[in-house]
């Protein structure tokens, strides 16, 4: 059984699991938070378990079960899994649970300060993409699913955990120098997937948040004729809103946030056949 207390920047995290997957998992991708000096602090944002499936589901066809606070809040996947439904898990957490945060799907990583916010619907290839930035260009990690924007400073906080990889872009990402990839999971709902580690140097600097300076609505398509098109600050704002979690529950907040968010940045939607491709498309909007 593991039982370890994890902060992952914004978040404390109590994590007991019985899996060894779990620990491995957490051995690879968060050497720090598990080290005996890693920071604690006494208040746990998240109290998460997971454990084994419940009567005979734990020993024909053993699944895994996610529990927050002593509540399920969606379905047990199979035992092998147990180890990415944390990361699954985690996410939901963060984006359903009210931190004070307005939380979007997009990916973000950030230079000197200044951060791109990639936001995407799967398949979009933003998670290819967040990685080639982060392992081929060396821009700073803050998220491969969640953009955390913090109202009060307008910046975005970072949230550097491991880079989820689906199908084909598994391949690509360990072609990658330095990346770090772990176990590859099979038959998921999502098909295969795997994860990369956030660099070092990323996770180091998980105190220090950046500010959104570029949109960019990435879109993968095979064959297709790359384009680069600026938008209006005004369609950014619709397409974003679409893929956040909480901008309603958060009300005012949440749309003055957006909307001081969006002032500061240059929104922009690309096209592309290649990471290659998309990478130069990148260097040019922000001359980097």
């Amino acid at each position: 059984m593991i039982d370890v207390t994890l902060y992952l920047a914004p978040v404390t995290v109590r994590l007991r699991a019985p899996f060894g997957a779990v620990r491995q998992h957490l051995e690879t991708f968060y050497p720090e938070a598990l080290h005996p000096g890693a920071r604690a602090r006494h208040f746990i944002d998240f109290d998460i378990r997971i454990t084994h499936g419940a009567g005979w589901r734990r020993w024909v066809r053993p699944q895994a079960r996610f529990l927050l606070d002593h509540t399920e809040p969606f379905l047990p996947l199979p035992a092998s899994q147990a180890a990415p439904l944390f990361e699954w898990g985690l996410n939901w957490c963060l984006a359903s649970r009210p931190l004070g945060y307005l939380v979007m799907h997009a990916a973000v990583v950030a230079r000197d300060g200044d951060a791109i916010v990639m936001p995407g619907s799967p398949g979009a290839g933003k998670s290819t993409l967040c990685a080639a930035l982060t392992f081929i260009d060396q821009w700073r990690l803050l998220s491969d699913e969640l953009a955390i924007l913090a109202p009060e400073s307008g910046k975005l906080q970072p949230n550097p955990r491991p880079i989820s990889l689906k199908n084909e872009s598994i391949d690509i990402v360990a072609r990658f120098p330095d990346a770090r990839l772990g176990q590859r999971y099979a038959d998921t709902r999502k098909g295969t997937i795997s994860h990369a580690a956030a660099p070092a140097s990323s996770r180091a600097a998980a105190a220090s948040q950046a500010r959104c300076r570029w949109v960019i609505f990435p879109r993968f398509a095979p064959g297709a004729d790359p384009h680069c098109e600026e938008i209006g600050r005004a369609e950014a704002f619709a397409r974003i809103a679409e893929q956040s979690f909480n901008r309603d529950r958060m009300g005012e907040t949440g749309f003055h946030a957006l909307c001081a968010m969006l002032d500061t940045a240059r929104c922009f939607e690309i096209g592309y056949d290649s990471t290659d491709t998309a990478l130069a498309m990148v260097r040019d909007i922000t001359g980097r």
